[in-house]
């Protein structure tokens, strides 16, 4: 007993400063709350006391980066004055034009605020756009406990390191993953159960891009897969669900699954090919 106390010991005080992730996404919850009241967990009526609490959250950013300098190699309170400065124009703006991509894109959404309460897909897209600009500011870790902590409520897995263009919508948000090294365009819509992954790659390769490209105006539906570095969606294509793609495709492509049924009374085999609507 005595060695494993001294082996967890050793852990202890080997183990780098890190926030909790209780810190990260109670601060996650609240700079949600801030930019959309429905999140939270108290409406700010008052100018004065909204203004209060933005300014104790970049207060309390601020101190959490100078408590943990192993995570970036940045100043604290200037990485945390570069967040809320940008928090605007790149997730505030960003966020209200996904909003309206999943407004527009679902049919039974009543309003935007039966999206903002109630959607998995629109909690985790805010948790990304949020990350992805910590992430961009070279801030490590946290980002990925933001994500991560949205994974666990929404089934939805990004990474915040993707980019992601204008007007993103996720319809159903669960089982979705998209990888690190994924290129998302303008005006994109998936489903539940879409993977953006990568092919197997050795450790050595994870600074190449591993994750497919997705161009403007592409839909993709529940299912499919789609995986590789070197994999182009091209501009205005529709990929059918549970499709599999591996290679590029061109622009205002449709791809399908086809699907074999054998009808054993006659011994015939018969092709269809699942289109949609769209």
């Amino acid at each position: 007993m005595d060695s494993f106390i001294d082996r967890l010991h050793e852990a202890h005080n080997h183990c780098p400063e890190c926030p909790s992730p209780k810190v990260i996404s109670r601060f996650f919850d609240d700079i949600l709350g801030i930019l959309f009241p429905e999140h939270a967990n108290e409406i700010l009526r008052d100018r004065e006391n909204l203004a209060k609490k933005f300014f104790q959250l970049r207060e309390q950013l601020t101190s959490v980066l100078k408590k943990n300098e192993v995570l970036h190699k940045g100043d604290g309170q200037a990485l945390a004055e570069a967040f809320f400065d940008r928090l605007e124009a790149e997730v505030f703006e960003k966020l209200h034009e996904d909003l309206q991509a999943m407004f527009e894109g679902d049919p039974a959404a009543k309003s935007k605020t039966e999206i903002i309460r109630c959607y998995p897909g629109f909690y985790a897209i805010a948790a990304y756009r949020i990350a992805h600009l910590l992430h961009v500011l070279g801030i490590g870790l946290i980002p990925r406990m933001i994500t991560e902590y949205a994974h666990g409520k929404t089934g939805v897995d990004i990474h915040p390191g993707a980019k992601i263009g204008r007007f993103f919508c996720i319809d159903h948000a669960t089982g979705i993953v998209i990888g690190e090294t994924t290129r998302v365009g303008d005006r994109v819509k998936i489903y539940q159960g879409v993977t953006l992954g990568a092919l197997s790659v050795n450790k050595e390769d994870a600074d190449k891009k591993r994750h497919p490209t997705i161009e403007d105006d592409v839909v993709i539906y529940a299912g499919a897969t789609i995986l590789g570095g070197d994999t182009v969606i091209g501009k205005g294509s529709v990929v059918g669900g549970n499709v599999w793609l591996t290679k590029s495709i061109p622009p205002k492509s449709k791809i399908y699954y086809q699907t074999k049924i054998y009808d054993g009374a006659s011994n015939l085999t018969d092709f269809y090919v699942l289109k949609s609507d769209a």
